[in-house]
């Protein structure tokens, strides 16, 4: 008997529309995020009082004597800008177990990325505070905007595929008991109360938490195909080949035959101008909306509120304090005095225990009220090999034109330098995955340089005439190529990338390497 009642409360609640009651939740979030303008400096104040005065009991708040902090001159004086390598140590004993080091009480939770430079993996604290106020409320914040956007969507009349990576293995270092540590994801599908999980997610918990990907993907595919799937949400390039298995499971042509109510991506950690048209294509509906949104292990951090602009509104009252490093400056200014076109480092206090850190991002500065940005690269993501400073932003832009030019989509790519030999000027060499070969990679390689000399100055400088850098090389990738090479590191996973710019060759030749 209970079986069939909860079957049949199941089938109940896929046939509810639960868009309205959500709309009347979230659109006063929506709201009181356009009266944000012209208060960025009240808002961010106030914000930065209270996180002091949280951690003021603190290891770091007596280090650097929080309680007679008044303002934001004497934050910056007191508390220097910090990397990942600075506060490790302070991590790896809260992982052991210690409390009131970065955030008061104990941190239970940890996500794991990569990216540091000495290789080894990042563990970001997950506070109570920082699930509660920054993750869960941003994600909110990205639904409201969209609902706003939308007043026809049924967005909550079926269920929400989010594609997430999974808790990982012991690390090599004291771990206190109850202590977790894997992908941001992981944590935020683990916290999600169980009958959200019953009834409005897909897939189970059991197969989101997975960790061996080759399980783990058929097993998505499956669970997914036959759910009334309205919203999908994660990383373009993995979400891909998820969408490209779900055809090929059902036999249909197009993602929206076997989902016709799918309305929205909500989607984020690269650039998705490579991957538009190219969803476009997979999904089969020109109707299909795109929310891009700024959600790292370090918090969630901006989303796109408006969607006739590619550009994301920060989030300026979920526990997050913001300022920005300007390259060749050496003191960050804060929110309310950045200026509009220029890109900055990305600095963050918050409630998650971060303090003047950076998580390794650059954004561009598009309106400065409302405060709106676009991610512009890595702060250690990029060719300079030859002093022509390309950035991610201007690869991402060389690749979307290339494929334009070509009418072919790339689900993958990496380049680094090859540097001048004996007989040999240096170029930029390139491995890209296409979900086709171009009739001609000579022609895609030439629009790829092309373009790359109209956006960024420096490069086209060392390209004129050939005296110093020869045309960029493409090298086609055979299919899969690069989560092979993700699967050798054990990096695998719906959250982990290969890095699209690398200073060296180490990444591009392990590549090159799989391919013989």
């Amino acid at each position: 008997m209970a079986t069939v009642t909860f079957f049949t409360l199941h089938n109940l609640l896929n046939l509810l529309n639960c868009t309205p009651i959500a709309r009347k939740i979230l659109i006063p979030r929506a709201e009181r995020m356009k009266r944000w303008q012209g208060q960025t400096e009240k808002i961010q104040k106030s914000l930065l009082r209270k996180l002091l005065h949280s951690a003021s009991h603190t290891l770091i708040g007596n280090r650097y004597d929080f309680n007679n902090i008044e303002s934001y001159s004497s934050f910056a004086d007191k508390l220097p800008v910090t990397r990942y390598e600075d506060i490790r140590p302070l991590v790896m004993r809260m992982i052991a177990g210690e409390s009131d080091i970065l955030w008061p009480g104990r941190v239970t939770n940890f996500a794991q990325s990569s990216g540091t430079s000495d290789g080894r993996s990042k563990f970001i604290p997950i506070t109570r505070e920082g699930l509660a106020t920054n993750h869960i409320a941003g994600a909110a914040c990205a639904v409201a905007a969209y609902l706003a956007s939308n007043p026809r969507s049924r967005i909550f009349s079926g269920r929400a595929f989010i594609l997430g990576g999974s808790f990982s293995p012991a690390i090599d270092a004291p771990v206190a008991p109850g202590t977790r540590i894997g992908d941001l994801s992981a944590t935020l599908i683990s916290r999600v109360p169980r009958i959200v999980n019953d009834f409005y997610r897909v897939p189970s918990r059991d197969i989101a938490l997975m960790s061996d990907w080759e399980q783990k993907l058929p097993a998505l595919i499956k669970a997914s195909s036959n759910q009334n799937v309205t919203n999908i949400s994660g990383v373009p390039s993995w979400f891909l080949a998820v969408l490209k298995g779900v055809l090929d499971y059902t036999g249909k042509k197009s993602v929206k035959d076997v989902w016709p109510h799918l309305e929205v991506f909500f989607h984020g950690g690269i650039c998705f101008d490579p991957y538009r048209d190219l969803y476009r294509k997979v999904i089969g509906d020109n109707d299909m909306h795109y929310v891009e949104t700024y959600n790292a292990s370090e918090g969630f951090f901006a989303v796109q509120d408006d969607p006739a602009l590619h550009h994301m509104l920060l989030l300026l009252d979920t526990g997050v304090f913001y300022e920005f490093l300007e390259q060749g400056e050496t003191q960050p200014v804060p929110a309310w005095e950045v200026e509009q076109g220029k890109i900055y480092e990305l600095l963050v206090t918050s409630c998650n225990g971060l303090w003047r850190y950076s998580p390794g991002d650059t954004v561009r500065i598009e309106s400065t009220d409302p405060l709106r940005i676009t991610i512009a690269g890595r702060t250690k993501h990029f060719i300079n090999a030859f002093g022509e400073e390309v950035m991610v932003h201007n690869a991402d832009a060389a690749i979307t034109a290339a494929c334009n030019k070509t009418g072919v989509h790339v689900t993958n790519y990496t380049a680094a330098p090859v540097y001048t030999g004996d007989q040999t000027r240096g170029r930029h060499q390139w491995l890209v995955e296409f979900d086709r070969t171009p009739d001609s990679v000579e022609e895609f390689a030439d629009e790829l340089d092309r373009t790359l000399r109209a956006v960024n100055s420096d490069y086209d400088a060392k390209r004129s005439h050939d005296l110093f850098l020869d045309r960029a090389e493409v090298i086609p990738a055979p299919a899969g190529l690069f989560n092979r090479w993700l699967a050798s590191t054990g990096r695998l996973g719906g959250q982990r990338k290969v890095p699209r710019l690398s200073n060296d060759r180490v990444i591009i030749d392990a590549l090159l390497s799989l391919i013989g």
